[in-house]
């Protein structure tokens, strides 16, 4: 005790750097790195497949999107898979996507469609919808997506489907960005990219506790078995976080990451609809179960630290004339942003994204942790009436 009270606060400042260090390595090579290996073990063919391609229903959930299903909906309907439907829930119908999907269904027999009452109240309008399409679907596996959302090949079915080896019940697959411009949609490609690390790499750690549902595999008979959306049907969001998480663990979910089973959306164009996503995605991660969401604010908060801790000391010091105790923190940066720059890119590889990060990057890691604890913050100040469906 009288040794660390004698320590000089730069000295003092190094050593809770290097726990904040040992933790953050710690993350990067036990759980963010996940998707590195598993990519790996792949190509090595160390990853039991099945061969046997079972009926699919693809359930799509379309609000208002008449021009994103004419764009995107092709790429479903021209899958290299030997027996699939599709079925696309329709939300609202002022611009005319009804009419364009009876087209489609004159042309593609195994393309069906349906509506959300617009009577219906006290539901999620997006859990009715799925619920809708689950009801309708002719085959019990089922393969979850956006109508913003475009399959990169037509290998996509394949590629997830092969995953449902016995005793899995859930395939979580990955949905990134098309390559864009301008600062918000960078900010958007590296949070979700951070984003499919955490979840991605916790499934592979065999702790699985969300899912996105723009690509999501599950059976109608798991969803019943469930219950389904009951637990959580007043909330407006949680058709994917939230039942993943009440029902997925380490022996039922496998992760897709491989480069043919991604879909990817548009670019983000609106500040203000993506913020109230994520807003909206921070109220629902309250509701989760496990020690998950500690952990993932344990990340974020010891990152934060870190920054501060190093900066902090490598001043300190260098004002002391500390020159030793400056290298050292400065060095704990350097080393993590080495590894860090490592996964991130190798990831980004990995999932076959374009936009690589290595001068960016520490801009990007301090602004994502940022934007984490801000958008948890404002779900907690809102009126939680809006979180709701009235």
């Amino acid at each position: 005790m009288d040794t660390l009270t004698s320590l000089r606060p730069a000295d003092a400042l190094l050593i809770i750097t290097g726990i904040l260090f040992v933790i953050q390595i710690l993350y990067y090579l036990c759980r963010y790195a996940r998707i590195l290996r598993a990519a790996r073990a792949g190509r090595r063919g160390r990853t039991t497949y099945t061969d046997q391609l079972t009926p699919l229903s693809v359930v799509i959930y379309a609000h208002e999107e008449c021009d994103a299903l004419r764009r995107n909906l092709p790429a479903v309907l021209g899958q290299d898979y030997p027996q699939f439907e599709v079925i696309v829930v329709n939300e609202g119908d002022s611009d005319g996507s009804s009419d364009y999907l009876s087209l489609m269904e004159t042309r593609h027999a195994n393309l069906r469609h349906t509506f959300v009452p617009d009577s219906s109240r006290y539901i999620s309008h997006k859990k009715l919808a799925l619920t809708l399409g689950f009801k309708a679907a002719r085959h019990d596996w089922l393969v979850l997506t956006d109508a913003d959302c475009r399959p990169t090949g037509d290998q996509w079915l394949r590629t997830m489907a092969r995953n449902l080896v016995p005793g899995i019940q859930i395939v979580l697959g990955y949905s990134g960005y098309e390559r864009g411009k301008g600062w918000l949609h960078k900010r958007a490609a590296f949070d979700n990219l951070f984003l499919a690390m955490r979840y991605l790499g916790a499934a592979l750690a065999r702790h699985p506790y969300m899912g996105v549902g723009r690509n999501l595999l599950y059976s109608k008979t798991f969803f019943n078995e469930q219950k389904g959306f009951a637990a959580h049907l007043d909330l407006l969001r949680g058709d994917d976080d939230l039942f993943i998480n009440q029902s997925a663990n380490g022996r039922n979910t496998r992760v897709e990451a491989d480069p043919r089973a991604i879909v990817r959306l548009r670019p983000v164009s609106s500040a203000r609809v993506w913020r109230e996503e994520k807003i909206g995605r921070a109220f629902t991660a309250a509701h989760y179960r496990g020690m998950q969401r500690w952990v993932n604010g344990l990340e974020t908060g010891s990152r934060l630290l870190f920054h501060a801790a190093w900066v902090t000391t490598a001043a300190l010091a260098a004002l002391s004339g500390l020159w030793l105790t400056a290298g050292g923190a400065v060095l704990a940066f350097l080393l993590r942003f080495a590894l860090q720059a490592a996964v991130v890119n190798g990831t980004a590889r990995s999932l076959d994204e374009k936009r690589r990060y290595y001068l960016t990057l520490p801009a990007f890691d301090l602004l994502q942790a940022w934007q984490s604890l801000r958008w948890k913050l404002a779900s907690r100040l809102r009126n939680k009436s809006e979180f709701y469906r009235r």
